[in-house]
Formats: structure tokens, C-alpha cells, sequence
């Protein structure tokens, strides 16, 4: 199962750091990662993977919505089909 993972939201220190290891924490590999700061504005797109067949990715979203929440950052986790369709012409 593959998912799409982005941050926006004033830079600061350890953005990177504790997003991806909440990721490590629920398994995920990470396939592609990409970040911009633009001016103070901090911009992160995370492409990453789960081996689990079982693995229900609403069972682990409420988790980056609440370390968003604790950073004062929009993070939001969404599976890659959905973000493809919302973003296809």
C-alpha cells in the first residue's frame, strides 16, 4: 500500500526528524521524499510504502494530524491512488 504524506507550515528545527520517525514507527518506507523552505514557509511531500497487505492507514492518520497539530504544521496522510486521482487532468 502506498500513501502520500505532506507537511506545510512555518520552518523549525526537527520537522524532518519526527515525521519520519513517526513513519519508521508505523513501518513505512519511505520511496521518495521531497522539501522546500521557501522564505520561512517549510513545504514536504513524502511518497512511502507499507509491506502489510492488512495495514489500514486510517488506523495511524489521526497520529500525524495530532503531531501537526503539536508542531503548529498541516500534515495530512492520504493513499497514493486518491492523491493521483484528486491531482489527474
Amino acid at each position: 500500500m502506498k500513501a502520500v504524506l505532506s507537511v506545510f507550515g512555518v520552518d523549525q528545527v526537527g520537522i524532518v526528524s519526527k515525521v519520519t520517525a513517526l513513519l519508521a514507527e508505523h513501518g513505512f518506507n519511505i520511496l521518495d521524499i521531497s522539501q522546500t523552505i521557501v522564505g520561512n514557509y517549510f513545504t514536504m511531500i513524502v511518497i512511502v510504502e507499507h509491506e502489510d497487505d492488512g495495514f489500514k492507514l486510517e488506523d495511524v492518520v489521526d497520529s500525524y494530524t495530532e503531531l501537526g497539530e503539536s508542531l503548529g504544521l498541516d500534515i495530512r496522510m492520504q493513499h497514493a491512488a486518491l492523491f493521483d486521482r484528486m491531482h489527474h487532468i
